[in-house]
């Protein structure tokens, strides 16, 4: 049985990331959704803090083990404060993380020391794809062995930092199985659109387009090598983050909220004491309550080894994808015409709530 209660060394690191979250990331939300521009010196301060480097071992230059509950304590803390910024912060993990879960150890030896060890650099992955029924299971982007050498055909998209990483971990249909294969920014046939992504939310997220026309890459280039490895132990460690991503944006739209709820007045009353509003804000924390100790659930079942940690992994996403929904959508209902203007991130948040349904492939943990 696990306990509920952070080790230590959990405590102070989600203390640590709280404090970012508050005082940096939460400050500089609005400017950057609106600027469509994060600062950098925000990405690096955030980066600052280790998140990755603690979950690398020693052996590649790291300083701790990785740990799926660490990691989603972490992220929901961050996400509290901002969403894209910390999508940013966290970019280089859709690289280094899958390298440390399948890569071979010629992968882990050449790859994850120059990322741990540097300052924040766009090393980023592509899972997702335009198409309405789209399943990391059944990728449209495939994956052809021809003469020792693959060639990957596809297209890609919301593939964070793209325009400015050297290497990219792209996902393709090998043969009926989702496979990562590393593929350089200079490999023909590899195309960046020249303009971002535009989405409803996560404009402070530089996201693109990334089109695959007969790329060739080594099968040394093949994650985990020429054997090749399992995609679900990196699918459900890309769920349970996408989960805690959720668990921190609802979050924040409830607390923001029901603290406005306790100081709005109508009819001569807080709203917050009319019977209304007060069981809209429980329903609004039961439902976050419940997602988050699903998430923390599946995380302990990975770092465990559970058989049934990828079923719990996908509940913990799916219900948290509608749970973020609800929450974000409540919380611009309780500040009534304010909910709807930008002078308050409520809206925003529900914006980004709204995403969680396709942000399959933008965190993991």
């Amino acid at each position: 049985m696990y306990s509920f209660d952070p080790t230590n060394e959990q405590q102070m690191l989600i203390e640590a990331v709280g404090k970012f979250a508050v005082n940096d990331l939460r400050p500089a939300a609005h400017e950057a959704e609106e600027s469509s521009e994060l600062p950098k010196k925000l990405v690096n301060k955030g980066w600052e803090l280790g998140l990755l480097q603690a979950s690398i071992p020693e052996a590649y230059h790291g300083f701790g083990e990785r740990s799926a509950v660490t990691g989603v304590l972490a992220l929901e803390e961050m996400a509290f404060g901002d969403l894209a910024g910390t999508l940013a912060v966290l970019t280089p993990s859709l690289f280094a993380t899958p390298i440390l879960l399948a890569g071979s150890e010629e992968q882990k030896q050449t790859y994850l020391p120059g990322i741990v060890e540097g300052q924040w650099t766009p090393y980023t992955a592509a899972l997702i794809e335009y198409a309405f029924d789209f399943d990391p299971n059944a990728l449209r982007t495939t994956a052809t062995l021809k003469d020792e050498t693959y060639v990957l055909n596809g297209e890609k998209a919301f593939v964070p930092f793209a325009k400015d990483a050297d290497v990219i971990l792209v996902y393709a249909n090998l043969n009926g199985q989702t496979q990562g294969f590393i593929v350089p920014k200079n490999s023909i046939g590899l195309t960046v659109s020249d303009e971002r992504e535009k989405l409803m939310s996560l404009n402070a997220l530089p996201c693109y387009r990334v089109k695959l026309d007969s790329v060739k890459v080594p099968t040394s280039n093949r994650l985990g090598g020429a054997s090749g490895h399992g995609f679900e132990p990196i699918l459900a460690s890309i769920r349970v983050a996408t989960a805690a991503a959720a668990v921190g944006v609802a979050r924040a739209a409830f607390e923001y909220s029901m603290n406005y709820a306790k100081e709005r007045e109508a009819f001569g009353v807080k709203i917050a004491q009319k019977q209304a509003i007060a069981f809209i804000l429980a329903e609004m924390r039961t439902e976050i309550e419940a997602s988050r100790l699903l998430t923390w659930e599946a995380a302990w079942k990975l770092d465990q080894g559970k058989e049934d940690a990828f079923t719990e992994a996908y509940l913990a996403a799916t219900g948290a994808a509608d749970m973020a929904m609800m929450v974000t959508d409540r919380a611009v209902q309780i500040l009534g015409g304010h909910g709807y203007i930008r002078d308050h991130p409520v809206e925003m948040w529900m914006r980004n709530g709204r995403g969680f349904a396709m942000f399959t492939g933008l965190a993991i943990v």
